[in-house]
């Protein structure tokens, strides 16, 4: 079993097999295959908690829904590993509160209708077969919540949502790494040959390798080995609003394709957000985060036009049932994730650059483990951080993009 702690002089590592910088659900994915395949493996982490920064304020949701076939292949195997996640981590019943309600993405605009019954088209193309097409009479058919302006949608009923801090700590409790709570990584070590050490606020750990899956800091912890990574950490907020009994339990999750804006339910109430489409980019990434006062009546505003009881939900809020908060999306220029060898720095690796980090994690910690062992050729994965230097051009740009 994973070890998680804050270590002191007695209790720190002075070597490992590699080390993992970054503890949200990524990293210790990452860290958990590292240790499966038998390698010593150390994970830090600057924060007194796993799990704590970035990953809960994600809206906690997997979707199979993808029309970018390299993040279709890592979705679908990640939502395999989460169906049977006591088997993969070896803990008999272990729970993280797996709800396949869906995902819902729909629209009122009738330009859309054929971007709409393409991407289901992908979706098949790329094996998964169980994405739906919907009219408009046919999503209001099936979820009544719906406005009668919605001309098309696509649905998924195995999508949904977990608990990302159980499924985080189930990752680090079934794996055989160390987990360094409050050790923050202030530097990489490099010799002739590349990667030999990580310095920490605790002292030094040797090491031929490292991982990079600091989300929101990857930019950081790249210029520490003279890389600038191209990542833009971007702001992205949420409302919890608690005491809600007009959302409906059973609904999927829901998105209006057209105004980025998106509920789900959550245990005594829900989630509402928006993909701010003119937030910028922090070139100076943080801890604290503020939110805006009026987000959530921005977000209000926005979903009432594709299900209208938000507006009586609107009209009769409470200012103690609204809970705000952020974390961070992190773009790539063709935002899809940055995975794998830095040939630069020998020794050195990637897990970074995810607006859908929750979703992806448990395959791309796979691929990052393979890649370290050798049982995965760096050229094999499309998604290395090479790709741009060597002109390789990925599909995005679908609407069902940076959500």
């Amino acid at each position: 079993m994973g070890r998680v702690f804050i270590p002191n002089t007695e209790t720190f590592p002075d070597t490992a097999d590699v080390v993992v910088i970054g503890g949200g659900i990524v990293g210790v994915a990452t860290a958990f295959w590292l240790s499966r395949a038998g390698l010593d493996t150390v994970l830090v982490e600057m924060r007194d908690g796993l799990s704590t920064l970035t990953t809960p304020e994600s809206i906690e949701s997997f979707r199979a829904q993808f029309t970018e076939p390299a993040m279709s292949e890592l979705a679908q195997e990640s939502i395999e590993v989460f169906d049977s996640f006591p088997e993969v981590i070896g803990i008999d019943g272990y729970d993280i509160d797996l709800h396949h309600q869906g995902y819902l993405f729909v629209t009122e605009d009738p330009s859309m209708v054929d971007e709409v019954e393409e991407a289901v088209d992908q979706h098949h193309q790329l094996g998964v077969t169980d994405s739906e097409y919907l009219t408009g009479d046919e999503a209001r058919k099936r979820f009544p919540f719906l406005s009668d302006t919605i001309v098309a949608g696509t649905f998924r009923q195995q999508d949904g949502w977990l608990s990302t801090h159980e499924a985080t700590q189930g990752f680090a409790k079934g794996s055989d790494a160390q987990f360094l709570l409050s050790t923050k990584a202030t530097d990489i070590l490099l010799d002739a040959q590349g990667i030999c050490g990580v310095e920490t606020s605790f002292g030094t750990i040797s090491t031929r390798a490292v991982v990079n899956a600091a989300g929101p800091f990857a930019g950081q912890v790249g210029q520490m080995v003279g890389l600038d990574l191209p990542l833009e950490p971007v702001r992205r907020q949420k409302v919890f609003l608690s005491q809600q009994p007009l959302v409906p339990v059973d609904a999927p999750l829901t998105m209006d394709i057209l105004r980025d804006s998106y509920w789900r339910p959550e245990t005594g109430g829900a989630y509402i957000a928006w993909v701010a489409p003119d937030e910028p980019v922090d070139a100076d990434p943080s801890e604290d985060l503020y939110t805006d006062r009026y987000f959530a009546a921005i977000v209000l505003e926005k979903l009432i036009n594709i299900t209208p009881f938000w507006e009586e939900v609107a009209m009769n809020l409470k200012k103690a049932d609204v809970h705000p908060s952020a974390g961070y999306y992190v773009y790539t220029p063709d935002d899809q994730p940055l995975i794998g060898p830095v040939p630069d720095a020998p020794g050195f690796y990637v897990n970074c650059g995810y607006w859908a980090g929750v979703m992806l994690s448990p395959a791309a910690g796979k691929r990052v483990a393979d890649l370290v062992t050798g049982a995965i050729e760096p050229e094999d994965n499309i998604l290395r951080p090479t790709r741009y230097a060597e002109g390789i051009v990925l599909e995005s740009g679908s609407f069902l993009s940076g959500h």
